[in-house]
């Protein structure tokens, strides 16, 4: 019998990739996604059952509490830093309390549960690569919307035995992921005003620095995870590469490869942090976990998706 997952926000950049995986690997997956940040067409070609609703709605949780998954990959979210700056409210309803009122239907329904975090529950952290028992220091309503549900699953694992797992993700960047929405990365931001002949935004002075992580890597994380024969109680795991790659390093690739690139220098963003690098000894250990693809590799397959060195 195949193994039955559950992948909220299914639809959207990491969701989608990781379905890819899952159908791949013989899985009975369904997608929840209200589409708010999801496509349908990434989907399309997918033998998925498809819910376009939202993760906490009762059609949803009324699945769960009938038993229908052994494992829930919860990557729904209302991402990005910035966002949440300007949407305080609105951000942490979607991402507590909802997450919570899937964490309550799961109580004693599923295998798993694997909730999508991220690295920027630490804050600035003064020591780099950065290890999961770094003391957590968020700045933006995005980082301690991450690090209350990653207590929050802790607190299930405590009160109800409930096996569950967090996994930091380190700027995922990658195929699926668009860049033109609040919700872009650098690195969609960016391909996208190449394919697009607009200016390349530059924050600050450029040489703030991130740990660059391929969706395949967050992926392989996921999966990884589901395998294991470990009991999880609530720990959490960085997933990246424990490198990092400054923003003005990557604007000079973009740069040499398409010429008369304009770019826009622009005010230091709120909430952003100068500096991003995992430590992934334990994620190495506790479920051998190796990052597949590397940044330079990675950003070259990014730019394939996105046409551009044949525009």
């Amino acid at each position: 019998m195949s193994k039955r997952a559950l992948v909220t926000g299914g639809a959207g950049f990491i969701g989608s990739n990781l379905v890819y995986r899952l159908v791949a690997e013989g899985w009975d997956v369904t997608v929840a996604d209200d589409l708010s940040n999801g496509h349908k067409h990434f989907l399309e070609d997918y033998d998925v059952k498809k819910l376009w609703v939202c993760f906490a709605s009762e059609r949803v949780l009324g699945l769960v509490r009938q038993k229908k998954f052994d494992v829930i990959f919860h990557q729904a979210a209302v991402p990005r830093v910035s966002y949440s700056v300007e949407h305080p409210y609105e951000t942490s309803d979607a991402n507590i309390n909802k997450t919570i009122k899937l964490l309550d239907a799961c109580r004693g329904n599923i295998k798993r549960f694997v909730f999508a975090s991220s690295s920027s529950v630490y804050g600035g952290a003064d020591l780099l690569p950065t290890p999961t028992t770094h003391p957590k220091n968020p700045k933006s309503p995005y980082a301690l919307q991450k690090s209350v549900c990653e207590e929050f699953v802790k607190l299930f694992c405590d009160l109800y035995d409930m096996d569950a797992v967090s996994l930091r993700y380190f700027n995922v960047f990658g195929p699926n992921q668009y860049g033109d929405s609040p919700y872009s990365t650098a690195v969609s931001a960016w391909c996208n005003a190449i394919k697009n002949n607009l200016e390349l935004r530059s924050d600050g002075t450029g040489e703030q620095s991130r740990d660059m992580c391929y969706v395949d890597n967050v992926v392989e994380a996921n999966i990884l995870v589901a395998a294991s024969d470990k009991k999880f109680k609530g720990e959490c795991y960085n997933v990246a590469c424990g490198d990092r790659t400054t923003n003005n390093q990557i604007l000079d690739y973009f740069k040499e490869n398409f010429g008369d690139v304009k770019i826009r220098n622009a005010p230091w963003r709120p909430g952003d942090v100068m500096h991003t690098q995992a430590d992934i000894t334990t994620t190495k250990s506790d479920f051998e976990y190796e990052p597949l693809v590397r940044f330079w590799e990675g950003l070259e397959k990014t730019v394939k998706w996105w046409s551009l060195k044949d525009a």
